[in-house]
């Protein structure tokens, strides 16, 4: 079966999302074409890696994709950033002034603390047991 290549993440705006996703979080830009009618194709990914889902930054068009930004997911924690190295990243994320919910916790399925975007959107920084 094919995967997942790209997820949709509507953003107020293209370049405080690159910003945030690529200094904040670390992501890599990938692509950042303008289509010539003013939207951009803005793909980032995750530590730079390959075979892992990217995220598609989409400039909110429209009073009603803008009332989604930071909502996407009904308040729930909806992305999942998988790391190897929980502590080193926790702290090079809180450093670069990333918004943690709570403190780490450590589960049976690991170690795990929700943290939000610039949008509000929650995240778990997650490294797998």
């Amino acid at each position: 079966m094919p995967r997942i290549a790209l997820v949709a993440l509507v953003v107020r705006d293209y370049d405080e999302a690159i910003a945030f996703y690529r200094d904040a979080l670390g992501f890599t830009l990938v692509e950042d074409t303008d289509r010539g009618d003013g939207s951009r194709w803005v793909v980032v990914r995750p530590g730079g890696g390959t075979g892992g889902t990217d995220l598609l930054l989409a400039r909110a068009h429209g009073e009603e994709q803008s009332a989604s930004v930071g909502a996407q997911t009904g308040g729930r924690v909806g992305f999942f950033l998988h790391t190897d190295d929980f502590a080193r990243d926790h702290a090079r994320m809180t450093a670069a002034g990333v918004r943690f919910l709570e403190e780490p916790r450590h589960e049976p399925y690991g170690s795990v603390a929700v943290f939000e975007d610039l949008y509000g959107n929650r995240w778990d920084l997650l490294q797998p047991a």
